[in-house]
C-alpha cells in the first residue's frame, strides 16, 4: 500500500530532480555519453552492454528508427573496438503491434551485427510476451551464430523453456526479472527467487553447450553460482556476471579482482524518465534503493 501510494506520486516529481535520480544508472541520454561511459569501464576492466532506453513502440516508424539506431549503435561499438555488445527489446520494436516486423527488425540488426563482429541480445520482457519472445529468439539462431537471449528465474515456466530450446550453442542471460508477475505464475518469495536462479543456471550448464551470463547483485547467492561454476570446471570463456550501471559498484569491482568476467549493462536515451518511472511502478525493491540514495539511513 506505501509504495502504491508513493509511486503515486511520481508524475509529482520535477524533471531535474528525476533526472538526479536517474543519473546514477542511465549513461545519459546520447550515443556519445554512453560509449564515454562504456570506454570509461572498459579502461577499469569490465566489458559492458549498450541498451538504448524505449519499448512498447506503438507504430511501425517508432520501432523502425530504433533499429536504425541499435545499427548505428553497434557500428560505433565495433568503431571504438569495445568488447560490449548491444541488447534490443522486443516491444522497442514493435513486438505486441505486430511478431513479424519484430522478427525482420531483428533480422536486420543482426545482420549489420554479425558483419562487424558484434554480438547481440534478445531482452525479455514481462511474461505476456515471453512465448512470441523465444520464437524470435529460435528463429534467430539458425541465421547467426552470435544471438542470445534473457530468462528470467522468477517465472514457474522457464525450466521447460530451457528443455525445450533447440539443441546446439546458446547464450543465456540469467536474470531474477525485474517484472512483478502475477504468483499464480511467477515465483514472489525472495528465497524461491534465489532458489530457483540456482537450479536454473545448473540445468543450464548441465546441457554443456551453453555461454551463461549471471546477470545478479545477490553476493550470498553469487557465492552459490562460483560454487556451482567450480563443480562444473567452466571456464572463464564460458561464463561471466552481469550487473547494472550504478548498483553496488563495490561488488562487482571485487569480483572483478577475485578473476571473474564482469559486464556493465548501460542503458541510455531520451526516454531516461519514462523508463525510469516505469521501473520504478514495477518494482518496489528498486523504490526503495532509489529513496536510499536520496535519504540514506
Amino acid at each position: 500500500m506505501l509504495h502504491k501510494l508513493m509511486v503515486g506520486t511520481l508524475p509529482l516529481i520535477p524533471r531535474p530532480v528525476m533526472r538526479r535520480i536517474a543519473g546514477k544508472y542511465i549513461a545519459g541520454e546520447t550515443q556519445a555519453e554512453a560509449l564515454a561511459k562504456l570506454q570509461e569501464l572498459s579502461a577499469a576492466g569490465f566489458s559492458g552492454v549498450y541498451d538504448i532506453l524505449g519499448e512498447g513502440s506503438v507504430d511501425e516508424a517508432h520501432a523502425r528508427d530504433a533499429a536504425r539506431d541499435y545499427r548505428a549503435g553497434a557500428t560505433a561499438i565495433a568503431a571504438a573496438g569495445l568488447d560490449t555488445y548491444v541488447s534490443v527489446k522486443p516491444t522497442h520494436l514493435g513486438l505486441t503491434t505486430d511478431e513479424g516486423m519484430a522478427l525482420e527488425l531483428y533480422r536486420e540488426i543482426a545482420r549489420h551485427c554479425a558483419d562487424i563482429g558484434v554480438f547481440l541480445r534478445v531482452e525479455m520482457e514481462d511474461h505476456p510476451t515471453t512465448d512470441a519472445t523465444l520464437r524470435i529468439y529460435e528463429a534467430l539462431r539458425t541465421e547467426f551464430e552470435t544471438v542470445g537471449v534473457v530468462l528470467q528465474a522468477r517465472l514457474f515456466r522457464t525450466p521447460e523453456d530451457i528443455d525445450a530450446l533447440a539443441p546446439g550453442p546458446i547464450d543465456i542471460r540469467l536474470v531474477k526479472g525485474i517484472y512483478l508477475e502475477p504468483a499464480e505464475i511467477a515465483h514472489t518469495n525472495h528465497d524461491a527467487i534465489r532458489q530457483a536462479y540456482v537450479t536454473q543456471a545448473r540445468q543450464l550448464l548441465e546441457r554443456g553447450d551453453v555461454q551463461l551470463r549471471l546477470a545478479t547483485h545477490d553476493d550470498a547467492m553469487a557465492r552459490e553460482l562460483i560454487q556451482l561454476l567450480r563443480e562444473f570446471d567452466v571456464p572463464k570463456e564460458r561464463y561471466e556476471f552481469q550487473v547494472l550501471l550504478g548498483v553496488q559498484q563495490e561488488l562487482w569491482k571485487r569480483w572483478r579482482d577475485e578473476g571473474h568476467p564482469v559486464r556493465v549493462y548501460v542503458p541510455f536515451g531520451p526516454d531516461w524518465r519514462e523508463y525510469s518511472m516505469r521501473r520504478l511502478r514495477h518494482n518496489p525493491e528498486l523504490f526503495r534503493a532509489v529513496a536510499r540514495d536520496l535519504l540514506p539511513i
